[in-house]
């Protein structure tokens, strides 16, 4: 049979995404639109954006429902379900991505579905009390991503992880399921909820509910959480702290962010400067344009998916000279010039500068 080219009806959806979002850019800024108008423009054009990344998480959660084994009379086994497995954290890690393209804007807006999805085991914990998750398997308690995530990796947790957890009242060491009724309850319940609270983000992410003040606000808010995250990984406390994919979450974060502040962009740089911002806002649009770049730059240059390893001697309050150069000392010191809010330059500084322009009101820590 000849070989007869075709085209995916994917592609040929995400390039008619794109032309949308292309043509709402354009139109972004325009001097006789109201401000009412183009912040619905701007909304309409997320809509669009972000679906896709939307799509894609709801359908990573799929495959990752679908991958998990249901072994007759046992629980998993690291080397009879050693290809489930596989196929279970090569879904988890696109899902993570997905999410954490969108966080920034879909996390305040749909604060309880962020919840769900993307709280660790210990804020869980914070309000379960001592009792804990008595079954972390049955989607009730301990939910969402990092609750797949504990599970998934839970035979190479870090012990400094372990550690770390092993003081927070009610908690339970991680464990594969050991039974088959509990691997059918995390098909069944916690990786169900994963999935019905993906395909809920997808289903509500209209014009109508984006907030758009909101998502510009949550975007400073997302840059400023970068320096949790670093801060948090000398301690165990670190985000994907299973999967050791924290690194890889800066960089989804912030390659999410510039996506979407992207929309924004043309209608902050057709504002003024004035006597509460000198700046005008094409001024501030590169000054954050260059922050992301160089943010980025700094991101590159650590190999892998994980944050380097603290030096022995670090202390975040007061690092030494000798502790600021090595790789984490300068990943932390990258960050947290780029993503504190209060420091003039900034590109969250610049962010807040660009949201007083836009009448937005400004991310506070």
């Amino acid at each position: 049979m000849p070989f007869r080219r075709t085209v995916s009806p994917r592609l040929v959806t995400t390039a008619l995404a794109a032309a949308v979002v292309g043509a709402s850019l354009q139109l972004i800024g325009c001097g006789s639109d109201s401000p009412a108008d183009q912040k619905q423009q701007v909304a309409s054009a997320m809509q669009t954006s972000m679906k896709g990344d939307l799509t894609d998480l709801w359908q990573a959660s799929i495959d990752l429902q679908a991958a998990a084994p249901l072994p007759a009379g046992r629980g998993w086994d690291p080397t009879l379900d050693a290809a489930a497995i596989a196929a279970m954290k090569a879904a988890w890690v696109r899902a993570r991505a997905a999410y954490e393209h969108v966080e920034g804007a879909t996390a305040p807006i749909f604060s309880d579905v962020d919840i769900s999805i993307d709280e660790r085991y210990d804020g869980f914990l914070a309000t379960l009390g001592a009792a804990g998750d008595p079954d972390p398997f049955d989607g009730v308690g301990v939910t969402g991503m990092h609750a797949v995530e504990r599970i998934l990796y839970a035979d190479v947790i870090p012990a400094n992880v372990v550690a770390f957890e092993a003081t927070i009242p009610g908690y339970a060491p991680a464990a594969f399921p050991a039974t088959d009724v509990q691997a059918a309850a995390f098909k069944n319940a916690l990786c169900a909820k994963l999935v019905a609270d993906a395909k809920y983000l997808l289903d509500q992410w209209t014009p109508q509910q984006i907030d758009v003040d909101g998502a510009f606000t949550g975007l400073v808010g997302l840059m400023n959480e970068q320096q949790e995250k670093v801060n948090k990984a000398a301690s165990g406390e670190e985000e994907s702290r299973y999967s050791q994919r924290t690194m890889a979450d800066l960089r989804a974060n912030l390659d999410g962010t510039r996506k979407i502040y992207d929309l924004f962009s043309g209608w902050l740089k057709s504002k003024p400067a004035t006597t509460m911002v000198p700046s005008s806002g094409a001024q501030i649009d590169a000054s954050i344009q260059t922050g992301f770049t160089s943010l980025g730059g700094v991101y590159a240059t650590i190999a892998g998916d994980a944050i380097p390893a603290p030096p022995r001697t670090w202390a975040a309050e007061n690092p030494s000279a000798a502790d600021l150069m090595t790789p984490f000392g300068m990943l932390y010191e990258a960050v947290h010039d780029a993503v504190d809010p209060t420091m003039p330059g900034s590109v969250a500084y610049q962010m807040n500068q660009g949201a007083t322009l836009l009448d937005i009101p400004v991310f506070a820590e």
